[in-house]
């Protein structure tokens, strides 16, 4: 069985049951003042905020409607703004229609008083009810049919719900006061399912608490639930449906960045030194891998041709000109310097040019040395240098059959392609970064 089928086969069950169900009708609750973001929304609620041309609530709407697993929504939008908001859901399903019924209507003070006023919107046939935070614009689909799914197989009240990961202690003030069982502890997220009745009679019994001055505040539905003794069903949430809270969570709403290809190419040379004497002669390293039993080069550095080919193209694939300008062979500085140094400090320019790294291919031109044994060493300490994994780069090594000055045995070049991703707002906000320091 192909792992289509497979899910398939899985979700047989919980088809048939939606299959035979009625419907649930959702509740979408938008109705929050969202006071601790508003300094960075310009006094916007966060379920009113625009992402990908619609409100945020409206995304939650769609995938309701898309479900297959949900027979209507009643949306519940703040006290004084019910007009205007009840005008703007017909534009959107005129343009993006729902092809559900729906029906709007003001919240109330607390969250409680929301749900309460959703309630009394839903259609005497609803049986079932599953409420959603409109700040949770990712949920999916299928996580809708699967809380649908355990109404419909008896289940009275649903959560979806995360294993918490952290470890998380009971505190007073800056005092610890224990650490909780990591294991039985949960984080939750809506849409939660309910059987409407039980729930209904779990909000009145916590409306006649309230008006004697005893309960407790309460988080979500579920905790009413179980306060009236129902048990609470809890089934797997999903990592992605997160709920927007805090201003750094406005960086989900934000597009990724624009990733642009870029390729870039280098070449190098270097000339065998014929006396050994020779101040500029060094001894052969190609990749930063010292080779054994190989002509001396000539240089000003320590002749890595086949690095300062990778800087090369690193350089040309940010637009950033050449080695020689960077490290000029007259600067004194650069004398044997270490070529695994110039292109540490060329990966830098490169990075702060707003590039990232995918992938090298070089070729070694020589007669001599035979380079065989050599080529994997090569490989690993250029990927290591290139901070990529081994797979990333490659290698190759290669003779010119004697024509030309390498197969005369006067030198040894290399050539270097390199391709990377380009983000132009990492560049950006690199070289703001950059300037303040």
């Amino acid at each position: 069985m192909n792992a289509e089928h497979a899910d398939q086969a899985q979700e047989a069950p919980a088809a048939s049951l939606l299959a035979e169900a009625p419907r649930p009708w959702a509740l979408l609750l938008a109705a929050g003042r969202g006071s601790r973001m508003a300094a960075a929304t310009g006094g916007t609620s966060k379920q009113f905020l625009i992402w990908k041309d619609s409100p945020l609530y409206w995304h939650s709407a769609l995938t309701f409607s898309r479900s297959s697993a949900v027979a209507g929504i009643v949306f519940v939008f703040p006290p004084g703004e019910l007009a205007r908001c009840e005008a703007e859901v017909r534009a959107l399903d005129a343009r993006q229609p729902l092809g559900l019924p729906w029906a709007a209507v003001e919240g109330g003070a607390e969250r409680d008083d929301s749900v309460r006023n959703g309630l009394a919107a839903l259609p005497g046939a609803a049986v079932h009810v599953l409420i959603h935070d409109a700040a949770r614009p990712f949920m999916s689909a299928r996580l809708v049919r699967t809380v649908q799914a355990e109404l419909a197989a008896g289940a009275v009240a649903v959560i979806p719900a995360l294993p918490v990961t952290d470890t998380i202690k009971m505190v007073e003030g800056a005092r610890v006061l224990s650490t909780l069982p990591r294991h039985r502890l949960v984080a939750v997220q809506t849409p939660q399912g309910f059987a409407r009745a039980e729930l209904e009679a779990a909000h009145a019994a916590r409306m006649e608490e309230a008006s004697r001055g005893q309960g407790q505040p309460v988080t979500d539905d579920a905790m009413l639930m179980e306060a009236a003794g129902h048990a609470v069903r809890v089934v797997p949430g999903e990592k992605t449906n997160v709920k927007i809270t805090t201003v750094e969570d406005m960086a989900l709403l934000s597009p990724p960045p624009s990733l642009q290809p870029r390729t870039g190419m280098g070449y190098d040379v270097h000339r065998y030194a014929q006396d050994a004497g020779d101040p500029k002669a060094r001894p052969m390293k190609l990749g930063g891998i010292a080779i054994d039993k190989a002509p001396a080069v000539l240089a000003h550095s320590d002749g890595d041709v086949l690095l300062h080919a990778l800087c090369d193209a690193l350089l040309g694939c940010a637009c950033l000109g050449d080695i020689g300008e960077h490290f000029p062979d007259a600067d004194a500085r650069f004398d044997n310097i270490s070529s695994a140094i110039l292109l540490d400090q060329v990966l830098t320019r490169v990075r702060r040019a707003g590039l990232r790294l995918c992938h090298a291919d070089m070729t070694i031109v020589a007669q001599r040395p035979r380079l065989a044994a050599f080529k994997d060493a090569i490989r690993r300490n250029v990927a290591r240098l290139l901070q990529l994994p081994p797979e990333a780069v490659n290698v190759k090594a290669t003779t010119e059959e004697r024509l030309g000055f390498t197969g005369r045995e006067e030198g040894i070049k290399a050539y270097a392609v390199v391709s990377a991703l380009y983000a132009p707002s990492a560049a950006a906000d690199a070289g703001e970064s950059h300037h303040a320091s």
